[in-house]
């Protein structure tokens, strides 16, 4: 039995590979191109499971650091030649600075009233971009310029590329998260989570972790935002400070279960398929995507509020006696 359960890890590490490494040996580029946009969005989970799951705090505003990262790079690359790979942590610094002022001015609220604000602060953002005509273009939006095969500057016209780059991202996400999980800084954010107050009466300087974890997963989230700009080619406020960008990324995470290393990867894989299944099915109807993601919200936090991680822990169980019995 020792040496059945020595032999688990590996199993589920070579699956985990082989699940990873599929999309690239498909051949078929739509297919692929869904595998991108799936891992981004698990990333962005990552990012934002930081705060919203590890230190609990639901923000509904990660739009905000989604679109700096965005257009801070793309307008360093468009105007001063600067390459993605550098104007993305440009854009990860002024993310930063943003989670900061939006931090000290919101992180002493709670619940609703702090998912509000969040969502108010992506609000504003968008709303200064419209009218940021010569600037950043407008509600026109910026095109990257296309250079073709250029993995200097971060474009290529193989998927296969973005990709890779999508899984390096994703995995450095799992480190980080898990980095954090199993440190002090994780079991602050935990009491935070857990006991806001007890924690505080333990000491813990709680608004200063929670600024932490804001401007940790703000720099991640801006990173996910070059990343995206340089795969489309094109950016505008209603696509990357969009309202429904912030909710989706928050909703991913919860259906996978939020606070945990592999729920926000495990939402992003039955999200982003289904709702691409959703929209072949409905023609393309406006709003379909958002239904989707709010029917399985409901089915999965009325079988198990803690997500599709909790689920699978309750299958593994029998799973696990019968094969001991056995």
């Amino acid at each position: 039995m020792a040496a059945q359960g020595s032999k688990q890890p590996f199993f589920w590490g070579a699956l985990i590979l082989l699940v990873a490494v599929a999309p690239l040996f498909t051949g078929n580029q739509y297919l692929l191109s869904v595998a991108v946009m799936t891992l981004l969005y698990a990333y962005l989970a990552l990012s934002w499971n930081v705060l919203g799951g590890i230190a609990g705090q639901l923000s509904l505003g990660h739009s905000a650091y989604f679109g700096i990262g965005a257009y801070a790079s793309t307008w360093f690359f468009v105007n001063l030649g600067l390459s993605p790979w550098m104007g993305m942590w440009i854009g990860a610094a002024l993310a930063v600075v943003a989670a900061v002022i939006v931090g000290i001015s919101s992180l002493h609220l709670r619940g609703a009233y702090f998912a509000l604000a969040t969502m108010a602060s992506a609000m504003v953002l968008r709303i200064l971009v419209d009218n940021a005509d010569t600037l950043l273009g407008g509600p026109r939006g910026m095109e990257v310029t296309l250079l073709r095969d250029a993995p200097w500057q971060f474009q290529s016209t193989y998927k296969e590329f973005y990709y890779v780059i999508a899984l390096v991202f994703v995995v450095l996400a799992l480190l980080i998260n898990w980095r954090i999980l199993r440190s002090r800084f994780g079991y602050y954010l935990a009491a935070v989570r857990n006991e806001q107050d007890a924690a505080l009466a333990l000491g813990v300087p709680t608004t200063r972790y929670k600024l932490y974890a804001a401007m940790i997963s703000a720099a991640m989230t801006a990173i996910g935002g070059t990343f995206y700009a340089q795969f489309v080619l094109f950016i505008s406020p209603d696509k990357v400070f969009g309202a429904n960008l912030g909710v989706v990324i928050a909703v991913v995470c919860i259906i996978g279960g939020r606070g945990t290393l592999w729920g926000p990867v495990l939402g992003a894989l039955l999200l982003l398929p289904s709702e691409e299944l959703a929209r072949s099915f409905s023609g393309g109807i406006l709003g379909a995507d958002m239904m989707l993601y709010g029917l399985l919200l409901m089915l999965v936090i009325w079988y198990e509020p803690r997500g599709l991680v909790a689920i699978l822990q309750r299958w593994h169980k029998p799973l696990a006696k019968r094969g001991a019995i056995k």
